[in-house]
């Protein structure tokens, strides 16, 4: 079986490391082509959220929504960047609020 991929910072990649993860610390311009790359060699993949900010909005959907690999957008250790609001997207797609 396939090791799960986390592409994400140094210092949660020591971690995911220690877990049994492979893990990538992609250069900003190139944390496209690293989800891409991880998304073909993985049974799951770990995604810092500040490397899906990086990512572009509708490759970051597609690759969430597929049903393989599984996806997930864990949060940074540096805390940098805040984790997407998944219930607020939900409510407001079910127009429970503007």
């Amino acid at each position: 079986m396939t090791a799960p991929i986390y592409l994400g910072d140094e210092v949660s990649a020591a971690g995911y490391r220690l877990a049994g993860a492979q893990v990538h610390v992609p250069e900003p311009g190139a944390s496209s082509a690293a989800l891409a790359r991880a998304l073909a060699d993985a049974p799951l993949v770990l995604l810092s959220a500040a490397v899906a900010a990086r990512i572009g909005d509708t490759a970051l959907r597609s690759a969430l929504a597929a049903t393989a690999p599984l996806v997930f957008v864990v949060p940074d250790t540096l805390g940098t960047t805040p984790m997407p609001d998944v219930a607020a997207r939900m409510r407001a797609q079910l127009g429970l609020e503007a």
